[in-house]
């Protein structure tokens, strides 16, 4: 099983290290290569994404991903940031499904900025569609106005756009994902002032046609938003655009204490990912060893499960990382009084001791 690692930047090395140290006890016959993505892939051969790292990438069964992105790069130009790496891997990968899980753990409850019984036993999968959307859009750029609006200035635009193959493939995932779980999906659109959305709307409603047991609700991004804070239990899987998903996953992840506990997965139609934590590089804190490894360790569970068909040793990974919020350790972001503060590397140490035992 060949997985190519592009730990990428800030504190990208960091938290793969970690989740590296877990799969290699796993005693599976994995082949893992490494490549520079990013930032890190800029600095060594000027561009985010060179042909070596995306050629390693499809060559191989996963990809474990760490961060890219720095605030050094900023006034770079935009094909050339960092950022560009994990859009180009998603566009040339067709990874188009992105999955991300917000758990709350038990041993978690207290750390969620909300009220312990509105987060208690939170299971939400939120399923973004990935490459699509105004992320993608045709035209973009800049450039400057000559109809007297904005006289001496320049203008910006970036398209939304959707096609319906690439809602229904979408869509039918989403469904699928729901039926395995509650039999509940939120469509959330902005249909009321976007036509793209409107489109969103009757196709996601089509599609609801091959799945009469899940139970379809429709829902505006702005109330989505506002419900995933007053209500978050009363969903079960979320399906949306590119932009939306981008948005309110990670509002999601708070109503589980950090961003920092959130894995996700990118998939294509044969189920080939890229794994990866919700959170980003981080460049404030990068080399300080404190960053949560959990987020990573937990997303190469997921692509044990999703992609490798290693559904045990996924359930073994997850079983440890629960070992662990038990024994009470936490990294500074879920840190709270009675508990015991480790390091980056100290949690994957004690990830890996509970794997072992």
């Amino acid at each position: 099983m060949k997985i190519a690692v592009l730990p990428g930047d800030g504190i990208g090395p960091e938290i793969v290290a970690e989740a590296v140290k877990v799969l290699q006890a796993l005693e599976l016959p994995l082949e893992l290569e490494w490549a520079d993505v990013g930032g890190t892939a800029y600095e060594t051969s000027g561009h985010p994404l060179p042909e070596g790292t995306l050629n390693l990438a499809k060559a191989a069964d996963a990809i474990l991903f760490g961060a890219v992105g720095d605030w050094k790069y900023d006034k770079l130009d935009r094909p050339l940031r960092p950022e560009q790496a994990i859009l180009g891997l998603r566009k040339h990968l067709g990874l188009f499904a992105n999955f991300r899980p917000a758990v709350c753990y038990e041993q978690l409850t207290h750390a969620s900025s909300l009220k312990p019984e509105l987060v208690a036993g939170l299971d939400i999968l939120i399923i973004r569609e990935l490459t699509g959307d105004i992320y993608f859009g045709q035209p973009r750029g800049r450039r400057t106005a000559t109809d007297g609006h904005f006289p001496g200035s320049e203008e910006a635009f970036d398209t939304m756009r959707y096609s319906r193959p690439e809602v229904e493939r979408i869509a039918h995932v989403a469904f699928q994902a729901a039926r395995k779980r509650g039999g509940k999906l939120t469509s959330v659109d902005k249909a009321n002032v976007l036509e793209t959305f409107q489109f969103w709307k009757d196709i996601v409603t089509d599609v609801h046609q091959h799945y009469p047991d899940v139970k379809l609700d429709h829902m505006y991004v702005d109330n989505a938003a506002m419900q995933l804070v007053k209500t978050p239990k009363s969903f079960d899987v979320i399906v949306t655009g590119n932009m939306f998903g981008d948005i309110l996953s990670d509002e999601a992840s708070m109503l589980t204490g950090s961003i920092g506990m959130l894995p996700s997965a990118s998939l294509d139609k044969q189920n080939k990912g890229l794994y990866e934590p919700s959170h980003g590089s981080a460049p404030d804190i990068a080399g300080k060893g404190v960053a949560n490894p959990l987020a990573t360790i937990l997303s190469a569970a997921m692509m044990l499960r999703f992609t490798l068909n290693q559904e045990a040793a996924a359930q073994r990974i997850e079983a440890a990382v629960q070992k662990v919020l038990w024994q009470g350790l936490r990294t500074a972001d879920i840190y709270s009084e009675g508990t015991a503060r480790v390091g980056t590397a100290q949690m994957g140490d004690a990830v890996l001791a509970a794997l072992r035992a």
